[in-house]
């Protein structure tokens, strides 16, 4: 592998935060409704657990191994994660009972964004630095979206 590609680990978490970001928008939007939004929502969900999955048994340890100075950072994302899976199965189970879910959305929403934004200001440095593994094994998902 290169250099090049190999330091673009944080290049890559930021493209799939952007990713998620739009998918989540576009599920607030409403635009999709019935079956449509459910498998929509249970889309996203998936696509957001196994980044989270991704990088709890992925980046997350590869990061505790080269840089264990984070090891506070990464006891909060992780942290972070669990509080957002809550979230997750709430909505989950809003959209498959038919109730209201916009609520719970917007709650994801905000804390995905300070999440995300605190995610990528503090490992990115690190992140680039890794010199082994790849996007999906560190980051649970590809860097570009799935044909």
């Amino acid at each position: 592998m290169s250099t090049d590609r190999l330091s673009s680990f944080g290049a890559d978490l930021a493209a799939i935060h952007h990713r998620l970001r739009a998918d989540l928008r576009a599920l607030q939007s409403g635009a999709a409704v019935g079956r449509d939004l459910k498998t929509h929502c249970l889309t996203f969900c998936s696509a957001l657990t196994a980044h989270h999955t991704g990088e709890d048994g992925g980046a997350f340890v590869a990061l505790a191994r080269e840089f264990p100075e984070l090891a506070p950072t990464i006891a909060k994302l992780e942290e972070d994660h669990r509080m957002i899976a809550g979230i997750q199965e709430r909505i989950v189970a809003l959209v498959e009972g038919g109730g209201d879910y916009a609520g719970e959305l917007d709650g994801l929403a905000a804390i995905m964004e300070s999440h995300f934004r605190y995610e990528e200001r503090t490992i990115t440095e690190a992140l680039n630095e890794l010199r082994e593994g790849t996007t999906e094994g560190l980051l649970g998902l590809p860097a570009e979206p799935l044909a």
